[in-house]
C-alpha cells in the first residue's frame, strides 16, 4: 500500500516508529507537512497539491495533526476524504475528540462510558455558582483548548476557585470545572485503542506534589494489565468518538473507569517503551485490514 503520515516533523518518535512499521510491513510511506498542501475546489472535483503538484492517490492516511494547526490540518484530511482516500482517524472525529466540551457531552451519553461531574458557564457569576455541582472544592478546572496538561489548575477552597475564575475569563478564556478524583491518588491510565481492542496500557503516575501525570511533566509510566471493565470503557469511548486510533485517558474513581479525554494523535513512545508492546505494528495492521478506496464512516463530502 501507499500510506501518508501527515506531520510535521518526520524525526518525532510517532512518526518514526509508524514509518518503520509500515516499511516493515513492505508499504511505501511518505511523510508530509499538512500545512504544505493547497486544496482546490470546484464543483464535484476536489483537488489536493502537495507543495504545488498534484497529489497522486494513497491508499491510506495516517492523520498526526498538532493542536496549534487543527484548523488547516482537519481540512487536508476532509480533502483527502473527499478525493476517496481511507484516514484512519476521520476529520470529523478528530474534531470531535479536540472540542473537550462536545466530547464529554458525547461520552456522557453512553450508559456503559463514567465521566467525571463536570460543568461550564460562560460568566463568571455562572461559574461560581457552579462548584457545588462538582462536588465543591478540591475541583479541577480546565481550558477547553489545553493540551498535554496545560491549563489544568487544581483548586482547593472557594476563594481560590473564584481568583482562578476570574483569571481565566479575564482573557476570553473557556473552561470546564470538574470534580476532583482523590481516590486516583495522582495517577491516571493511557489505554491505547486500535480498532475494537485496546493493545496497550501503562499507568501513569505525577512526580510528588504534582496532580497532573502527564509524562511529558516528569511523570512516570509502567505497564497495566486492565480489568475486563476498563477495556470495555477505553473501546466504547474511542467508537463514541469514531476514532480508529485513539489514546483513552481514565482515573481508577470508586465507581469505576472515569474517562477524562480521549486523544486522536496519542504519543506512541512512552505507552510503548512501558508496554513494551509494538503498537505502531499494530495500527499499520489496522490499516491494512481497513483501507479500502472511498471507504469513509462519516461520508463527508459524499
Amino acid at each position: 500500500m501507499k500510506l501518508v503520515i501527515l506531520s510535521r516533523r518526520a524525526s518525532l518518535y510517532s512518526t518514526r516508529r509508524l514509518t518503520q512499521a509500515a516499511r516493515k510491513r513492505g508499504h511505501t510511506v511518505r511523510v508530509m507537512n499538512p500545512l504544505d498542501f493547497t486544496m482546490v475546489l470546484s464543483t464535484r472535483n476536489p483537488e489536493l497539491y502537495y507543495k504545488g503538484r498534484k497529489m497522486d492517490s494513497v491508499d491510506a492516511v495516517i492523520p498526526r495533526i498538532g493542536s496549534s494547526i487543527t484548523f488547516y490540518g482537519l481540512a487536508v484530511v476532509r480533502q483527502f476524504e473527499m478525493i476517496g482516500t481511507y484516514c484512519v482517524n476521520e476529520s470529523n472525529a478528530i474534531a470531535r475528540s479536540r472540542d473537550k466540551l462536545r466530547a464529554l457531552q458525547l461520552l456522557s451519553r453512553a450508559d456503559e462510558i463514567g465521566v467525571p461531574a463536570t460543568a461550564i458557564a460562560r460568566r463568571p457569576d455562572h461559574a461560581r455558582r457552579m462548584l457545588a455541582h462538582v462536588g465543591g472544592a478540591p475541583a479541577i478546572v480546565k481550558l477547553i483548548q489545553g493540551t498535554q496538561g496545560a491549563g489544568v489548575v487544581i483548586v482547593d477552597s472557594k476563594q481560590s476557585f473564584d481568583s482562578v475564575i476570574d483569571a481565566f475569563h479575564a482573557i476570553g478564556q473557556n473552561i470546564l470545572i470538574q470534580s476532583f478524583v482523590k481516590e486516583a491518588k495522582g495517577t491516571d491510565i493511557r489505554a491505547l485503542v486500535v480498532g475494537r481492542r485496546v493493545v496497550a496500557a501503562m499507568t501513569r503516575r505525577a512526580v510528588e506534589g504534582e496532580f497532573r501525570s502527564n509524562v511529558h511533566l516528569g511523570g512516570s509510566a509502567t505497564r497495566a494489565n486492565l480489568p475486563p471493565e476498563y477495556r470495555k470503557a477505553a473501546v466504547a469511548a474511542a467508537q463514541r468518538m469514531g476514532l480508529g486510533v485513539a489514546g483513552v485517558d481514565m482515573l481508577a474513581s470508586d465507581e469505576g473507569p472515569m474517562i477524562m479525554e480521549v486523544n486522536s494523535s496519542p504519543g506512541l513512545e512512552g505507552i510503548e517503551r512501558s508496554s513494551g508492546v509494538d503498537v505502531a505494528d499494530a495500527i499499520i495492521a489496522h490499516i491494512e485490514r481497513n483501507a479500502r478506496p472511498g471507504r469513509t464512516r462519516d461520508k463527508v463530502g459524499k
